[in-house]
């Protein structure tokens, strides 16, 4: 049995006469109208059975698309907010899933209120866009719980550092103290509590699990240790890995079969035409094939960029986001 996950930001989903952030950001008909062809084009060549969405304003919509393209079963467990002075313009965006599996449950993630204090988070503490929990039941009558997130904004800042695969815990957490000691990167502590917070649901979690992010991380940042390494909230001197990144249980295809010129992991999104990869499916030790008890592998991972590729600030009536999809086989009993 195959199945195909996917993640999709979809880069202010408004539908008019609403408008993002400001009034005069709005679609106009016609613009709309494009935009959601080309979501539609691309939720198809996706090819998926269970999709997260990010920036969904316009939640009714989104849904009426994905029914129309055969997911039966849509949820979210919040709703995008409007300015209280002007109810046509959203403030605040949210997240969804759809599944061509039914969804038998759905939950918030709840704050992990001991992560607060230890990240020193001063004021009132909530997620930037609460993320979703959701229990899928597959064909197979197998449960599977499928969460989708969406992190704060990481606003580039001087102190949001850059690791590679050499990088340490150690080093991580040495270089960010101060920045987060001093406050210099608010939005990196936020991401801190957040990631944090849905590693202690993950670790209550009974079923496998498959973690859909717009990170607004880069990869091997501190906040995918947060999310994933129980080294890093349990003081382990070694990695201790709770979910894995699914893209390195994959099989890559190589353009080049030369050593020093290996492919590189494809960016899912630009800014000022620097490439970074923010967007990833987590998943459990299920999916890990090196594991003795593992239900299944990835077969594959894919980047969707043809349009960043064209252009690579994206464009408002496509998406500034690569779509992210991994495709799991489960093995038979």
């Amino acid at each position: 049995m195959i199945i195909r996950f996917g993640t999709f930001n979809l880069f202010q989903f408004v539908e008019p006469p609403f408008s993002w952030y400001i009034k005069k950001d709005k679609f106009t008909p016609s613009q709309w109208e494009n935009k959601t062809s080309w979501i539609k084009e691309k939720i198809e060549k996706m090819n998926c059975d269970i999709i997260g969405f990010q920036e969904v304003f316009s939640k009714d919509a989104l849904e009426e698309i994905c029914k129309e393209l055969g997911f039966k079963y849509f949820v979210t467990v919040d709703d995008a907010k409007t300015d209280k002075q002007n109810p046509t313009v959203y403030i605040s965006t949210t997240v969804a899933l759809a599944s061509k599996f039914p969804i038998i449950k759905t939950h918030k993630v709840n704050i992990h209120i001991p992560s607060i204090k230890k990240h020193n988070f001063q004021g009132h503490f909530t997620f930037s866009r609460i993320p979703i929990k959701a229990l899928i039941e597959l064909s197979n009558k197998k449960q599977i719980t499928v969460y989708v997130n969406h992190f704060k904004s990481n606003r580039l800042n001087e102190f949001e550092y850059i690791f590679d695969k050499k990088s340490t815990l150690k080093e991580k957490q040495e270089k960010t103290k101060e920045a987060l000691e001093k406050n210099y990167s608010p939005a990196l502590k936020q991401r801190l509590v957040e990631t944090s917070s849905l590693f202690y649901d993950f670790k209550k979690c009974k079923t496998p699990i498959v973690s859909m992010c717009d990170l607004n991380d880069k990869e091997f940042s501190l906040c995918i240790d947060a999310l994933t390494n129980r080294a890093y909230h349990e003081n382990k001197k070694f990695n201790s890995y709770l979910l894995f990144d699914a893209y390195y249980l994959s099989s890559k295809k190589e353009d080049n079969p030369h050593p020093e010129k290996k492919k590189l992991r494809s960016p899912t999104s630009y800014y000022q035409s620097y490439g970074n990869v923010l967007d990833y499916i987590f998943v459990s030790k299920d999916f890990n094939k090196k594991d003795k008890n593992a239900l299944g592998k990835i077969s594959s991972y894919e980047i969707l960029d043809e349009h960043l590729k064209e252009n690579k600030d994206g464009s408002i009536l496509q998406s500034d986001h690569a779509q992210v999809v991994c495709e799991i086989e489960l093995f038979e009993n």
